[in-house]
Parts: structure tokens; sequence; C-alpha cells
């Protein structure tokens, strides 16, 4: 998961460079790191890591 956050930034850092940044895509990615960011929180949880 920690990759695939990785890669997301990557994502939004090379379109913010761009001319013309499509912010759609760019909200997109940040709800996707979101998302794995909670089901990270959640699966410590479960595994008794908080």
């Amino acid at each position: 998961m920690e990759s695939r956050i990785a890669e997301h930034n990557e994502k939004i850092r090379l379109e913010l460079e761009k001319d013309f940044p499509d912010p759609g895509l760019i909200n997109h990615w940040e709800k996707e790191i979101k998302a794995f960011e909670q089901g990270i929180k959640q699966a410590l949880k479960r595994l008794g890591k908080n």
C-alpha cells in the first residue's frame, strides 16, 4: 500500500508540472491516497498495532 501511495504522489507531482494540470485527476488520486491510508489504519487496528 505504501508503494501505491508513493506512486500516486508521483502522479500528482507530474500532473502539477504540466502547463494545464487536470484537477479532476489530482482529486481522484488524492482520494485514492486517503483510501489507501484508511485501509492501512484499519489493517493495523485489526492486527492490534494501533
